[in-house]
């Protein structure tokens, strides 16, 4: 069964969960869990995950065994996969432990980047050209990830402007790709537009990804005006997991079942999506947190005469 009515233009999913997902949780997932979760999103299509951080685990102890993960995955996994780092060292010990992806993550607001990677923005772009080079020296490739792009909890809006320096500061080159966050799940589907617009036209030539949060309910809706304007991923968590510890009102991200129900990728069918929910499902049971994808809640509803639900599948078996 093809999938059709595939989004135009297109663009790729990655799974966030592992990271972004389980900053804000209560209990954490052992490393053995973590590389299931990893190999089961991978085998049933997910072109790219994010599989952990590199942020202090006495102020994210989720992210405590992320090492440890990377260095049970293979180097073919490990190429689909992305860390998070925010310093040159960080790229250094993910890079020893096997990593080829990196997310370099800076803020656009000067007090969120203080909160969150403890240095200012300046300092964190000044660092950026050695944590390329560390990148490069270990045969892979970096992000340039610009967090608070729309909005920060403590000064309120961000200029347009203040992101675009940031994305065509030359202390950047080397990135593959620039990651556009709205931490916060503030922004509305014409600011999204206007912004992913003007990097993919005035930026350096790179793969744009955009990183959105669904607190005001409109994740999806911004992912979709993203990847309409040009972005060429999107990122989600299973269940809509997630939220930023150290951005106070910052909700869970867009759901990846949402996002890939919308997309339609070539490489989702029913039974995939199937499986992406119950994956979610047992997942967030695990953790104890609720599921807020709407796209889960359809596919377990009673309305058996559609390919995409759950319950039309039971039926047929």
């Amino acid at each position: 069964m093809t999938t059709g009515h595939t989004f135009q233009p297109s663009a790729a999913l990655r799974d966030v969960t592992l990271r972004d997902g389980l900053q804000l949780t209560g209990k954490q997932l052992s490393t053995e869990r973590k590389v299931a979760v990893v190999r089961e999103l991978l085998r049933l299509g997910v072109p790219s995950v994010e599989i952990g951080s590199l942020a202090r685990p006495d102020l994210v102890p989720s992210m405590a065994n992320t090492l440890e993960v990377v260095e049970e995955l293979t180097a073919d996994e490990l190429a689909r996969c992305w860390v998070w780092v925010a310093t040159p060292r960080h790229v250094q010990l993910a890079a020893q432990a096997g990593a080829v992806g990196f997310q370099y993550c800076l803020s656009a607001s000067d007090k969120h980047n203080q909160a969150n990677i403890g240095r200012s923005t300046e300092d964190s772009l000044a660092a950026m050209p050695r944590a390329v080079e560390h990148a490069l020296d270990a045969g892979g490739r970096i992000q340039l990830c610009i967090a608070t792009a729309f909005t920060c909890p403590f000064d309120g809006l961000v200029p347009e402007q203040r992101v675009f320096d940031i994305a065509t500061d030359p202390r950047t080159t080397g990135a593959a790709d620039i990651v556009v966050c709205d931490t916060l799940g503030q922004a509305v589907p014409a600011q999204v537009t206007d912004l992913i617009s003007r990097i993919a036209q005035h930026s350096p030539p790179r793969r744009i990804v955009y990183h959105g949060h669904d607190t005001w309910g409109l994740g999806t809706a911004n992912s979709l005006a993203a990847a309409a304007a040009g972005a060429d991923e999107v990122d989600g968590a299973l269940g809509g997991l997630g939220g930023c510890p150290f951005a106070p009102g910052a909700g869970g991200n867009a759901a990846t079942e949402d996002l890939l129900f919308a997309l339609r990728p070539d490489w989702l069918t029913p039974a995939a999506f199937a499986r992406l929910v119950e994956l979610s499902g047992e997942l967030l049971d695990e953790l104890g947190e609720p599921n807020r994808s709407r796209a889960a809640q359809g596919a377990r509803s009673s309305a058996t005469a559609f390919p995409w639900a759950l319950a039309e599948r039971e039926a047929r078996r």
